[in-house]
């Protein structure tokens, strides 16, 4: 396993934990937009795309560029929607940082 790997799972892993937390604590407890179903979904989605690319790179699968490519969709998305709502900096730089990292673990 690479540096860059193992910075990608950690990563990962960072950004699963805050989408989840952020969602399931912040975004539940604030209601509104934070709630609205495609958003919701979203962070979801990101969260467990997240955790599955941390998994494919820890077992070692060959299939790991295709869900990072997705991750890094997926997180670009998320990133940009968490700004479009506000008062979620810790997801825009979470989703951000991963984004940026599956992107090169994809290529």
């Amino acid at each position: 396993m690479t540096e860059e790997m193992t910075r990608c799972i950690e990563t990962c892993l960072s950004c699963y934990k805050t989408c989840l937390s952020t969602a399931m604590n912040h975004c539940l407890e604030t209601g509104g937009k934070h709630t609205e179903p495609a958003h919701f979904r979203l962070m979801m989605a990101c969260a467990e795309i997240c955790r599955t690319s941390a998994h494919f790179m820890l077992i070692n699968s060959p299939h790991h560029k295709h869900t990072c490519g997705e991750c890094a969709e997926i997180c670009a998305e998320c990133a940009a929607d968490c700004k479009r709502i506000g008062d979620m900096e810790e997801c825009v730089a979470a989703c951000e940082a991963c984004a940026d990292s599956c992107r090169r673990m994809a290529a």
